[in-house]
């Protein structure tokens, strides 16, 4: 009956339910609050908030970490001076809305919460948060009156009108700061005043470089100072900096060099855009501040970087906000031994890494690789019958006669030598390609990527070809003991009975398979990453897709290379009784083509590529999520001072903050537009920095 009656009440009545929370928001919540003595509750203060909203590693040099202080009389609705679990929810749930940023701004001046703003107190709170000294703003203006109404007949603004007042008002500010500063009345303006607007109303924007050089934007045209015409194009260039984004990332991706010059960028903007069509000054003015330090002309991603990004700071910034840390980075630099150790370390990272990652990769095919082996050493005119019809009947036999160990023959030193060996070829393959890329634009030619792959397959060699002559003997012998009363030898007895110089037989062939193998790997493998699978600064590859990848590049890449691993594995064999002896690489050849025909030299070729590419699929699969799960310690972006990671990089890499942290940055920015110093915290003469009377807590 309570139940039915429970029913009826919440129907009639409705009911207040907690907000629904994440795992993430509840632990957010429990981390930043405390506990309430006299009812067990658990609640926020205002330092609190910020501590969660704004947590102390992100980059607070354009908006200041205090300035998130006015977001708290946003969640407390109440005016309780502190939040509940609920007053927490019901923000949370306000920034997961499509258009959080707007509605922030609506709610700080919607004091009642009648869904409507007065005229009279939202000019009282705009009075009380802008700056002493800021250019003053006519809210009596032709503009702010098709807003508000005019001075007799004011009216309250709805949320769609005043998000829209928003939208226009940095505009606005600026027309009306230009008209102040412009006394002769002429339609022009001193660089320094412009610096000074641009300043007072987009500072939280822009990067510091755009910052720093605004009073150079004179230099565009002959004169010494600034037209409006000037000031209006450079404000509707940082009105599309995300279109000028685009622009620029679908320009530089067609260019061979990663650079383009102001005719690419126009071109480009008049296939990708249908009315909003840049300007010749808007590019002008473009140029001018991305190619400070770039006279050329042609200019790449990392100079645009520098007008795009609102979060690339200057080395003034830098060290003023983090001196200690940007102090040691320098000094890192400087050192060149630094440099030395660094690299040094960086490559035994890659070392130990490309170790582990082989010898995953070689475990798992190494059966295959067995099959591959005695196919390729029977020979067609051998004294007795044929061992093996196939690959599948030979793999067959050796779990007949060996057992399932007997696939594994001599694995351990094939674990053991093929660690440095893949790790070598990992490494030369990685600091080459590295050498030959463009900083700029990460772009590497492909002449380039093969040598890069060839000489890591060269430097292999030094591993590989003692550990194949173990292994190859290892894996015949099992076969040899069931025809022969030879016993089965041991790795360390092969080496011992080799020797140095005879642990280097057949190098010539293994050269002459090696080097065109990985020459044709690397690359094959690089461009399916980035061509066929969509690679880049926005898309990371999973590991299904990597080890694909590598195994499609790497069948090519075995089959073709056959021939050269037959003459290697019949070098490095020892020839049984009745069988011709070997005794040089070209004597080799034509013997086998001579006795067996041509199709000899493709013996085991299926076996080959179902062996070589797996494994090189697991092996580059294997190393890249190690490189993920094992980074270079000081390479993360963890790492480094915050510098820009909050912001959405250039070329549309998307910001890498908590989704709760940017939605409430880029409400600042939009409460910002009305004055920068909004919410900051006014100097008090002998009490310091103390909050604004008009965010202070009830008791």
């Amino acid at each position: 009956m309570a139940t039915v009656q429970e029913a009826v009440k919440e129907s009639l009545l409705g009911t207040t339910r907690e907000p629904q929370l994440s795992q993430q928001a509840k632990a957010n919540f429990d981390k930043n609050s405390a506990i309430d003595d006299s009812n067990g509750e658990r609640y926020m203060t205002e330092d609190d908030f910020v501590n969660a909203i704004a947590p102390t590693g992100e980059d607070y040099h354009k908006i200041k970490r205090d300035q998130y202080a006015i977001l708290f009389r946003v969640a407390d609705r109440q005016k309780q001076g502190r939040l509940s679990l609920h007053d927490w929810g019901s923000f949370e749930n306000l920034l997961a809305k499509p258009d959080a940023e707007y509605e922030i701004a609506f709610r700080l001046f919607d004091e009642d919460g009648t869904g409507t703003i007065k005229y009279d107190k939202f000019q009282k709170l705009y009075s009380l948060n802008k700056g002493e000294d800021s250019i003053p703003f006519d809210w009596n203006c032709e503009w702010a009156s098709l807003y508000i109404g005019g001075k007799k007949h004011r009216h309250d603004m709805t949320y769609p009108q005043f998000s829209q007042m928003l939208r226009g008002l940095q505009g606005e500010r600026i027309r009306q700061a230009f008209h102040l500063f412009d006394k002769d009345g002429d339609g022009y303006i001193e660089p320094e005043d412009f610096q000074r607007i641009i300043m007072e109303t987009a500072k939280h924007k822009l990067s510091d470089h755009l910052l720093e050089n605004l009073h150079t934007l004179c230099n565009i045209s002959t004169g010494s100072k600034i037209s409006y015409a000037n000031v209006r194009a450079f404000q509707n260039v940082i009105r599309e900096m995300d279109l000028v984004d685009l622009i620029i990332r679908n320009a530089t991706i067609k260019s061979d060099d990663g650079k383009i010059t102001r005719t690419d960028f126009l071109n480009e903007a008049a296939r990708i855009t249908r009315f909003s069509l840049f300007t010749p000054m808007e590019a002008d003015i473009l140029f001018h501040f991305a190619g400070l330090d770039a006279p050329s002309g042609r200019l790449s991603l990392t100079d645009f970087s520098r007008v795009l990004d609102a979060s690339w700071q200057s080395a003034y910034a830098l060290g003023t906000e983090a001196a200690d840390s940007a102090s040691e980075i320098a000094q890192n630099v400087k050192s060149t031994a630094g440099k030395v150790l660094h690299n040094v370390l960086e490559s035994a990272h890659h070392f130990g890494l490309g170790s582990l990652a082989g010898a995953f990769g070689a475990f798992v095919v190494y059966p295959i690789d067995l099959v591959k082996t005695r196919m390729q050493n029977q020979r067609g005119a051998r004294v007795g019958q044929v061992l093996y019809k196939n690959s599948i009947d030979c793999a067959r036999k050796v779990i007949q006669n060996e057992g399932f160990k007997g696939l594994y023959s001599g694995v351990l030193p094939q674990l053991v030598g093929v660690a440095p060996e893949k790790a070598i070829k990992l490494t030369v393959n990685d600091l080459i390609r590295g050498h030959y890329t463009e900083k700029g634009t990460n772009k590497i030619s492909w002449p380039h990527e093969v040598i890069a792959g060839g000489t890591a397959g060269a430097c292999q060699v030094v591993f590989t070809n003692p550990l194949e002559i173990v292994k190859i003997r290892l894996q015949v012998q099992g076969e040899v003991a069931k025809t022969t009363d030879v016993p089965r030898r041991s790795a360390m007895w092969i080496v011992r009975n080799l020797g140095l110089i005879g642990l280097y037989k057949g190098a010539s062939a293994c050269l002459l398979r090696d080097v065109p193998f990985s020459a044709i790997y690397f690359p094959s493998y690089n461009h399916l990453k980035r061509d066929f699978f969509g690679e880049g600064p926005n898309k990371k590859l999973g590991v299904l897709q990597l080890l694909t990848a590598g195994a499609i590049a790497g069948m090519p890449a075995a089959y073709l290379t056959t021939p050269c691993d037959v003459i290697k594995t019949r070098l490095q064999v020892e020839a049984r009784k009745g069988e011709t002896k070997y005794t040089s690489l070209r004597h080799c050849a034509a013997t086998v083509y001579k006795e067996e025909g041509f199709k000899a030299f493709f013996k085991g070729g299926p076996a080959r590529v179902l062996r070589s590419s797996p494994q090189f699929g697991f092996t580059l699969a294997a190393y890249e999520v190690l490189q993920k799960l094992l980074p270079m310690p000081g390479s993360s972006a963890s790492d480094l001072p915050a510098t820009g990671h909050v912001e959405p990089g250039v070329g549309l890499q998307e910001a890498k903050a908590p989704l709760p942290y940017l939605r409430s940055r880029n409400a600042l920015k939009i409460i910002l537009d009305l004055d920068e110093n909004f919410g900051k915290p006014k100097l008090v003469s002998g009490k310091g920095w103390v909050p604004l009377p008009s965010f202070s807590r009830k008791p």
